[in-house]
């Protein structure tokens, strides 16, 4: 069976550690691609098991259809990133990545960072939420009573990974 190939995108500072324990919490079955932003980098300095990218390095094999990435996941997506997503623009490899998960009709998961949104920012993931981008912010449900910052970034993330088809037992779910 074909190993499964996911890319996970960090943008922005605020949030990191999700996006980390996300990438983490991947099982190894899968093939690992990492992105950086430049404000992001410095929460790295822990060794992980990935394949990592600089943000400039537009022409990484993650960039490329042919390469055959099979979902994205941009945790936490800062609202630059996600207007630039919306609009089109990929001037690094984050946006381009996403550029081609979007041409190619792959899985796109954007967790949007920032409370509250903008008038502006609501608009860009309605865009994109139309092109079938999943927008999910990383936001905690009560029925599974986290009570620790474990368990609710664990119910987050377990619930990335549903929406990527990846099964885990990170949460509690609905009985």
């Amino acid at each position: 069976m074909k190993k499964r190939k996911i890319v996970l995108a960090i943008s922005g500072a605020s949030g990191t550690n999700l996006g980390l324990k996300a990438l983490e919490l991947l099982p190894d079955i899968i093939d690992k691609h990492l992105i950086i932003s430049d404000n992001s980098k410095v929460v790295l300095e822990k060794e992980m098991k990935c394949t990592t990218y600089p943000n400039e390095d537009i022409s990484a094999s993650v960039a490329s259809g042919s390469f055959g990435v099979d979902a994205m996941i941009i945790a936490p997506c800062s609202m630059n990133t996600l207007a630039k997503i919306a609009c089109g623009i990929s001037d690094n490899l984050i946006t381009r990545c996403a550029s081609v998960m979007i041409k190619e009709q792959k899985k796109l998961i954007l967790a949007p960072r920032e409370m509250p949104f903008s008038a502006i920012a609501l608009e860009n993931m309605q865009k994109l939420a139309s092109l079938g981008i999943i927008i999910a912010p990383p936001v905690i449900a009560y029925y599974s009573k986290q009570q620790t910052l474990e368990e609710m970034e664990n119910f987050i993330i377990g619930r990335w990974f549903d929406l990527l088809d990846i099964e885990n037992n990170l949460y509690k779910r609905w009985e």
